[in-house]
């Protein structure tokens, strides 16, 4: 049980000021939560400040975080049902 302690500890995290931005701001998908609902033909017309990747039902994805890209993810009648960072 001594063992465990410090990973305990560790599981305890302040934040500090001058935290970076959360996640969820560096790839804009909190100011495009609108486009939930809406056809996957929407993005065609839009531009994005850094990657996009669109995850279609049943997609296999890789596991990497990039704060800068916007995930996109679909259902299976090609709607928007949840956009995010990562």
């Amino acid at each position: 049980m001594a063992a465990l302690a410090p990973l305990a500890l560790a599981a305890c995290v302040i934040e500090q000021p001058g935290t970076p931005i959360p996640a969820e701001q560096t790839c804009g998908a909190e100011g495009l939560q609108g486009l939930v609902g809406q056809y996957r033909s929407v993005l065609a017309s839009m531009t994005f400040k850094g990657p996009v990747r669109v995850i279609e039902p049943g997609m296999a994805v890789t596991m990497d975080y990039n704060a800068t890209r916007l995930n996109v993810e679909l259902d299976g009648a090609g709607k928007i049902t949840r956009l995010t960072c990562g």
